[in-house]
């Protein structure tokens, strides 16, 4: 007589996993990926570190690729995501980065010879919509979503193209222009305006390309969409503060001109060629700061009431 249990009774059996809980397939996937687009555009990256690195108005570049790490490393919790990978957005953003490739190749081969911020805007947008394309394909919905910002902030590593530049210039100008006949015009000073020149006592100034402060302007506007993603929560607050920076820059360009030309006026017209004429932009746009960090603590404010008045 067999006194052991019966043999018909099932044993339990191991189980093996079919899926990947870490998603280390995808994310093996993504940095295989990404590598082999790095090699692919090793040369035109290395141009644009090397002219970021001469130019004034783009030396932030460099930093860009840094604090997009920096924004991804806060965020690392949430790339363990086993939900499915937005394949259609990433097919659309790989296909508009091929398209730029293609065009730029097809111009390069038998349009006019480009400028090289021209060049260089070109191939990095297309390296930046195909890395956001192998995120898309590789990353699960959540994760890309947690990543969303960082990878939209890459695109402050693209150059302006010589027309966006131009144009972006050229509202500075003018902008900036209108402002110091404001701020003369409260002041009283004699002056006669002709579109961008003032002719003062004894000094005549013209708002010109260099003076538009489009560099100080654009450090402004990057800090702008830092500050809302780190501080606000509200979309409507964060773009709110980003266009702040629109007429704060014309303010500050104009209230430049305006100093510079009462000084040419009531000291002398040697303060053309003086520090704060040449030099002297670090020093607004510390100013221009003061207006920026109380709009910003405004914004704060006015979120947190609403979050004390909706609690329970």
């Amino acid at each position: 007589m067999n006194d052991s249990p019966e043999a018909t009774a099932s044993s339990p059996r191991p189980s093996f996993r079919t899926t990947d809980p870490d998603n280390s397939a995808g994310m093996r996937g993504l940095y295989l990926s990404a590598i082999a687009l790095l090699v692919i555009f090793s040369l035109p990256l290395y141009r644009l570190v090397r002219f970021a690195l001469g130019s004034d108005l783009y030396s932030h570049i460099v930093l860009i690729p840094v604090i997009t790490g920096y924004l991804v490393w806060l965020k690392r919790s949430e790339l363990v995501d086993r939900s499915p990978p937005r394949r259609a957005l990433a097919f659309i953003s790989i296909g508009i980065g091929a398209a730029i490739l293609a065009r730029f190749g097809f111009a390069l081969l038998y349009g006019p010879a480009m400028a090289r911020e021209d060049i260089l805007a070109q191939t990095t947008s297309s390296f930046v919509f195909l890395f956001i394309g192998i995120c898309a394909y590789q990353l699960g919905r959540k994760a890309l979503g947690a990543v969303a910002f960082p990878l939209g902030f890459l695109f402050f590593m693209v150059p302006f193209p010589t027309f966006v530049l131009n144009g972006i210039e050229t509202f500075l100008q003018y902008g900036s222009a209108s402002a110091a006949g404001v701020f003369f015009g409260i002041s009283g000073t004699p002056v006669y305006r002709q579109d961008l020149v003032f002719q003062l006592q004894g000094i005549r100034l013209q708002v010109a390309p260099e003076c538009s402060g489009i560099h100080s302007s654009l450090a402004l506007f990057i800090t702008s969409v830092l500050g809302g993603y780190f501080f606000l929560r509200s979309p409507v607050h964060r773009t709110i503060l980003a266009l702040a920076v629109i007429p704060l820059a014309l303010v500050r360009n104009g209230f430049r001109v305006f100093v510079l030309g009462e000084l040419c006026v009531h000291i002398g017209p040697e303060m053309i060629d003086s520090y704060i004429h040449h030099h002297g932009g670090p020093i607004f746009f510390a100013l221009s700061l003061i207006p920026f960090s109380i709009l910003l603590l405004l914004l704060i404010k006015s979120e947190r009431r609403k979050t004390r008045s909706s609690g329970p």
